[in-house]
């Protein structure tokens, strides 16, 4: 009896807060103008307009205005959501713990990345390596940079003897970047800053310089302008950036979009690779030992990823997808290193390789249903043994310098707050070395993985996470959240914002759509060009598993992505718009027809191929394009369109056309709204005040269009009071 009073009170309650919302007054949103040109392209033979051109222009004073009257228009709606400050403040509160990455030793010290809490930005300290490290101390901290933590601290490299520091910055979240050159011991500024730096590591030589990767500055829009030659130089210390000298790149007629370089461990050689998009590379080395050597070339062609990981004297250990969609390792002698010379070290198998190596082993890091397994082995390919890890989740690092006797590697899960642990090589034994103090407890929520059949019948993994109970009646709120592109692989990670959504009762799914990584070069092709439409439809499947399992309904679904996963969520909900409610692109790709002209767009053809390729492959962009298939007179679910002004990665262009469209377009009362962040980029690097803003304005706002008036976990708790 008293059972069944319980869940009279749940129903009481639920249905008491859907009815008082259902009676709010629907707002009439006054959408900001957004005026029309007649532009037109013409695509074999047919005329594709493009009214909304002219918000492609970033310097523009028109689209600077268009951006303040949207955002005050976003704002201004979201400022109503009642529980919108609360979210922010249980995210403020779950944010705050102090936060540790793994220590690396370089020269004298050994260092570490800790945030406080709520620092805007991760503080590199530092201490005497084999002193006790609670007498580390800062030495560097982005959070001075500037007040609002909009410059943000990129990629570091140590001199091999670790008494200099290269690293780079990004201010408002641009891929462009500057490298500053610092003493260690003084903590000086020895240099002046390099500039025009993108998609670049830096690698030491000894310590004499280092190289990097940059492209001539564009001509228009730094933002927005086409960058497609890469180029290698090799910065000297004590001499000028217009002195560095150009080792790969600029060759007009073979322009390279992606150049990368690194040095081997030992200083022997030179590495070089070579890409025209974002997969597939050309892989070259140079003998650095000898001032006359050439640049050898171990592949000519960009058929495979390919990159060496370790050498052995002139041993070369190469980790490629040549003729092993699934990664192999092999070995072959630097004096003749193309492939008919190679010999399989660790071979393929079922499941996808990422190696590693340290303390003299390779560390096989394979992904088995998109669940971490390592197994560990010595430089003659013998198995030592397979890694115990802390359980089934992801687990990465297991890296480290050849001499090293330990090493950190980390372990998550959708439930597990990230933690760090020792791994001691030699014995294969592991001990936890940090684990976050954080107001969340594991044990309240399950996670499971679940298989689904895609519309052709393609079996696809899916990991659904919730608080443990869960009544599965359909009124679950639930965000499916998808990339499904570049052999990106989602594996299970804990992420603090959706841990607070998931305290609001909330579901959190993810599918390994194809087009991902998570079962090789295969996978990933089965969900590009002219089988991209795959990809959307795993989604769609994984959204009508979670309704036929009554996990959710339309009513309660929100789906959600960025980047690539934004066009994902544009095509999805303009192919299927009654099958959720809410729909969340973030910084998406949404113009195909014009995507390839920005930037450095252009790299990924071999995802989506372009508009010029041929008439079929135009009609089949054309034909999911987010931006061209929004229709008059059809009710789209309700939209928050977010991205960043500095976006030099997927320009902001593709969001205010797609923003545009559907608020011309848009049939009913769901409200299409665009949040536009100022002084941020493609997300990397974006200050946690910001993120947590973000977060408590998505969630507030799929809660309320989802019917919530107060927030779930309210309910819940007026229940058990």
């Amino acid at each position: 009896m008293r059972k069944l009073l319980l869940s009279a009170l749940v129903l009481t309650f639920f249905v008491s807060c859907k009815n008082e919302t259902e009676t709010v007054k629907k707002t009439t949103i006054n959408y900001p103008e957004t005026h029309t040109i007649d532009t037109v392209d013409t695509y074999f033979g047919e005329d594709v307009k493009d009214p909304y051109r002219w918000l492609e222009d970033d310097r523009s004073d028109e689209t600077e205005a268009w951006v303040k009257a949207q955002n005050e228009v976003t704002f201004g709606y979201l400022d109503q959501i009642p529980y919108r400050e609360e979210l922010k403040e249980r995210l403020r509160k779950l944010w705050n713990y102090e936060k540790i990455g793994a220590p690396f030793v370089e020269g004298d010290y050994t260092y570490f990345y800790k945030n406080d809490g709520l620092q805007n930005q991760y503080v590199i300290y530092r201490y005497k390596t084999g002193e006790d490290p609670k007498t580390a101390e800062v030495f560097l901290n982005p959070n001075t940079f500037n007040e609002d933590g909009t410059i943000s601290l990129g990629g570091t490299s140590f001199s091999k003897n670790g008494k200099t520091l290269a690293y780079t910055i990004s201010e408002g979240g641009s891929d462009w970047r500057k490298i500053l050159i610092m003493d260690v011991e003084t903590n000086e500024i020895i240099e002046d800053t390099l500039v025009d730096v993108k998609f670049s590591g830096m690698s030491w030589y000894k310590n004499e310089g280092f190289y990097y990767s940059s492209y001539d500055k564009p001509e228009g829009s730094e933002l927005s302008a086409k960058t497609d030659q890469h180029k290698v130089y090799y910065h000297k210390l004590g001499t000028k950036q217009s002195e560095d000298a150009l080792i790969f790149g600029g060759t007009p007629e073979e322009k390279h979009r992606y150049i990368g370089a690194g040095v081997t461990e030992d200083d022997k050689y030179l590495i070089i690779s070579a890409s025209v998009s974002t997969s597939g590379n050309k892989l070259f080395i140079k003998d650095l030992s000898n001032p006359n050597s050439k640049l050898v070339t171990i592949l000519d062609h960009t058929d495979s990823d390919s990159n060496i990981i370790e050498n052995v004297g002139s041993k070369l250990y190469i980790m490629t997808n040549l003729d092993a969609p699934n990664q192999k390792i092999v070995t072959v002698d630097a004096s003749n290193p193309t492939p008919e010379n190679w010999v399989d070290f660790i071979p393929e198998t079922e499941n996808v390789l990422s190696p590693s190596t340290g303390g003299g082993y390779f560390f096989a890091n394979y992904m088995v249903d998109a669940v971490s397994k390592v197994l560990q082995y010595d430089y003659n390919g013998k198995l030592i043994r397979e890694v115990e890890l802390p359980g089934i989740g992801t687990a990465s690092g297991f890296g480290a310098k050849k001499d090293e006797k330990e090493l950190y590697y980390s372990f998550t899960n959708y439930v597990t707050p990230g933690s760090i642990y020792k791994y001691h090589i030699e014995n294969g034994t592991s001990e936890l070395y940090k684990k976050p103090a954080i107001d969340f407890n594991p044990d309240d929520y399950e996670s499971k993985q679940v298989f689904y059949n895609s519309k052709d019948g393609t079996k696809i993994p899916m990991i659904i996470t919730h608080k443990k109970d869960l009544k599965l009646n359909g009124e679950n709120p639930t965000i499916l959240y998808g990339y499904g592109g570049f052999n990106v692989s989602l594996t299970p990670n804990f992420s603090i914002a959706n841990a607070v959504w998931m305290e609001q009762g909330g579901i959190f799914a993810v599918p390994n759509l194809r087009g991902g990584g998570e079962y090789g070069k295969a996978w990933h092709d089965a969900g590009t060009q002219l089988k991209k439409q795959n990809v959307f439809d795993d989604f769609i499947a994984a959204a009508e598993y979670l309704i036929i399992e009554k996990y959710t309904s339309s009513d309660y679904l929100a789906i959600r992505g960025g980047s690539n996963g934004g066009l994902l969520v544009g095509a999805t909900m303009t192919q299927r718009p009654e099958l959720m409610k809410v729909a969340l692109p973030a910084v998406g790709v949404l113009d195909m027809l014009r995507y390839h002209t920005f930037t450095a767009g252009a790299g990924w053809a071999y995802d989506y191929g372009t508009a010029e390729d041929s008439k079929e492959m135009f009609q089949y962009l054309k034909g999911y394009s987010p931006v061209h298939n929004v229709k008059e007179g059809v009710a789209y679910p309700a939209t928050l369109v977010t991205t960043g002004d500095h976006d030099d990665r997927v320009v902001p262009a593709h969001s205010f056309k797609f923003a545009a469209e559907l608020q011309s377009k848009q049939t009913g009362n769901n409200p299409t709204l665009i949040r536009i962040e100022t002084d941020a980029g493609h997300g990397a690097g974006t200050p946690v005040s910001k993120t947590i803003e973000q977060y408590a304005d998505i969630f507030g706002f799929t809660l309320y269009n989802m019917g919530f008036k107060v927030l779930p976990s309210k309910i819940e708790e007026k229940v058990r009071g």
